[in-house]
């Protein structure tokens, strides 16, 4: 007795294909795409036209189309207008994708989200940039970079601490500067009492006159001298500019952190002579001397309590 099963395969008893039972089986397949693929088309096509009818009330609910703004201002400005057209030739002269949608400090005076967004990620860009340039955290860093070296425990604190302790040391010596910038600068620009140009001059006044203070006159002398300005020696803050003021403000900064690096090292380097004249003294010629200094340096450094003294006295150095 044969067997239906092994009939219906697709391959005879010789192993080659069976044609007949691959033409049904295309057959069965496409018939029952094209049964399922009737529901599914009308399932979509009853979905646009309820996504098309409640657009619709939404439009016809808000007026003639008109959209929502940010804010509470209804004062809209169209750069360019989109224009008309009559034919299918003109639809390239369109100003469609080129329209632009402005709201201006006479109303309500308050950023837009899509552009708060765009402030922000531009300040989280440049942030490390004014940091390091405008403010005291590089003194601070070089300073306790200083400190490593001459305990010689090579990454003790590591890298991540030092920053840590300088960026709050930072945010501690500048927080009167940057509360000045906020009332006087951020609040009234949001406000819509100033101007972009006026909120950039008013903040940056308050970090003129940190860099000028902490500046030295030889630094600011020589950057104005290669601009191609005449120095006097009756220059005022208001006469030096910007860009004149920054780099000489770093130069200054550098000078000032590697004279008090100077001075944290003179401790320890009498350790080190000390430790390396007894060693050679009792004929340890081999041993190194930073090995058992080491421990010597960290004891002095622990019992002077040389972490209060050196972060106390280098933030006072800015005041």
């Amino acid at each position: 007795m044969l067997n239906p099963l092994k009939d219906r395969s697709l391959k005879n008893r010789s192993g080659k294909v069976n044609m007949q039972s691959l033409r049904m089986t295309v057959a069965w397949l496409l018939l029952g795409f094209f049964i399922l693929s009737g529901p599914i088309a009308v399932a979509a096509s009853i979905g646009s036209d309820t996504t098309n009818q409640t657009t619709s009330q939404a439009v016809g609910s808000n007026g003639l189309g008109e959209r929502r703004r940010a804010g509470d201002t209804q004062t809209q400005t169209n750069r360019y207008d989109p224009g008309q057209t009559e034919n299918q030739d003109q639809l390239g002269e369109l100003n469609i994708a080129n329209d632009v949608t402005i709201t201006y400090a006479g109303g309500n005076g308050t950023i837009t989200g899509s552009l708060r967004i765009l402030l922000i990620l531009t300040a989280i860009a440049i942030a490390p940039t004014l940091v390091i340039c405008l403010t005291s955290f590089t003194r601070i860093l070089v300073v306790l970079h200083f400190t490593r070296q001459a305990l010689n425990t090579q990454t003790a604190p590591p890298n991540q601490v030092m920053i840590g302790i300088s960026l709050f040391l930072t945010w501690f010596i500048m927080a009167p500067i940057f509360t000045q910038i906020n009332n006087e600068a951020i609040k009234p620009f949001e406000a819509g009492e100033i101007t972009q140009e006026e909120a950039f001059e008013i903040g940056m006044a308050p970090l003129r006159e940190f860099m000028y203070k902490q500046t030295q006159k030889k630094d600011a002398q020589m950057f104005i001298e290669i601009s191609g300005t005449q120095w006097t020696d009756d220059m005022e803050l208001d006469d030096i500019p910007t860009q004149v003021l920054i780099p000489a403000f770093m130069v200054s900064e550098l000078r000032t952190a590697f004279i008090i690096g100077f001075i944290i090292y003179i401790p320890f380097l009498v350790i080190d002579m000390v430790v390396a004249s007894s060693l050679m003294a009792m004929g340890m010629m081999m041993l190194p001397p930073t090995t058992i200094s080491m421990p010597f340096k960290i004891l002095l450094f622990v019992l002077a309590d040389g972490w209060n003294l050196v972060i106390v006295n280098l933030v006072k150095t800015f005041y």
